[in-house]
């Protein structure tokens, strides 16, 4: 449950949902010190990767023309590249530097879908800066909306989706840290049986934290200095162990920045599955249902709760059925990080 949003160059990752398992008034419960806290909060996220993608190719405009040399060389949009002459590219500034350098040719590495290349390109001297160009556009980041599932306050800690965000291929990035911010919900697309609907929201300009590794039970970082828990709804955790068959609950944001709770059933349990499809969930609250259709992109992450205590996160969705869908359990979340 991860897609990319068309026209923002950038990969969205899922909204999560966060629930307790019994009526609550969540500053009730809220003391601000240190203790496990629900999310339910949509996040901006800007993660750095470790890999230099091809979004465009532009004209060089030098004293006697206009060129492309990456066009030339037969470069595309979604290549990644890996090196320039022998040397490693990491980072968008790296294309820049090393095309500087004095080679007699420029060879560049690189991965197109799952296979590797090598292609030679010819900068030339763009008449403005008098800098070697090969007029290519890069990026070494992705941006999205997502869910906050849980904060760590006594060691400072917050995870979400509860599964690692992927390239195109299904492999899961490499992440070079990155940052994450408050974020709201604006509108929802509603799911149908075939198609799943997804949630679309914004980032805001306040810090929520740093994040650090993107592995197969989410993203996780540290949190801001000062970080405030005041509002938030504080928790225990439960064992899948302690999981039974029947109502849990989920906590979620589905509009603004407002999380609420939502009944759902525990359908299957699974507690060695490798996948860590824990559990099979079925939305039985009405008015998600009538909101959402059902479990839609965006809520990956979000947390579950049964007996007043947080077993697990919402993962996926089943597509021909959107009232169903997937949780990895938290034992599974805290043991991650």
């Amino acid at each position: 449950m991860f897609y990319a949003k068309k026209g923002f160059n950038a990969l969205f990752l899922l909204l999560a949902i966060l629930v307790c398992a019994f009526a609550f008034s969540p500053a009730a419960y809220a003391d601000g010190g240190d203790g496990l806290y629900l999310g339910g909060f949509p996040a901006g996220f800007v993660l750095s990767t470790t890999k230099v993608e091809v979004v465009g190719l532009c004209d060089v405009v030098t004293d006697g023309k206009v060129v492309c040399p990456a066009r030339e060389a037969g470069l595309k949009a979604g290549d990644v590249i890996r090196k320039i002459n022998g040397e490693e590219v990491r980072k968008t500034s790296d294309v820049n530097s090393f095309i500087a350098k004095e080679y007699k040719k420029y060879e560049l590495s690189i991965l197109r879908g799952n296979e590797e290349m090598s292609l030679t390109v010819n900068p030339v001297k763009e008449r403005s800066s008098g800098a070697k160009r090969i007029g290519v556009l890069v990026k070494d980041s992705v941006n999205g909306i997502g869910t906050v599932t849980y904060i760590d306050k006594t060691n400072n800690k917050f995870a979400s989706l509860g599964h690692p965000v992927t390239d195109p291929s299904g492999t899961p990035m490499e992440i070079n840290g990155g940052t994450v911010y408050d974020g709201l919900i604006y509108d929802v697309k509603k799911g149908v049986r075939g198609t799943p609907g997804e949630l679309r929201g914004a980032f805001e300009s306040s810090v929520i934290g740093q994040a650090k590794i993107n592995c197969a039970c989410g993203i996780y970082g540290e949190l801001a200095e000062n970080y405030n828990c005041s509002k938030l709804v504080k928790t225990e955790k439960a064992s899948i162990d302690e999981v039974s068959i029947g109502t849990a609950y989920i906590y979620s944001t589905v509009y603004g920045k407002e999380a609420k709770t939502y009944k759902i059933s525990i359908v299957k349990v699974d507690k060695h599955n490798k996948d860590n499809r824990n559990f099979v969930i079925k939305i039985e609250d009405k008015e998600l249902i009538d909101k959402t259709g059902g479990i839609v992109q965006g809520m990956s992450g979000s947390p579950i709760i049964q007996n007043g205590k947080l077993i697990g996160a919402v993962t996926h969705v089943f597509i021909n059925d959107p009232t169903r869908g997937y949780g990895i359990a938290i034992d599974k979340m805290l043991g991650s990080y």
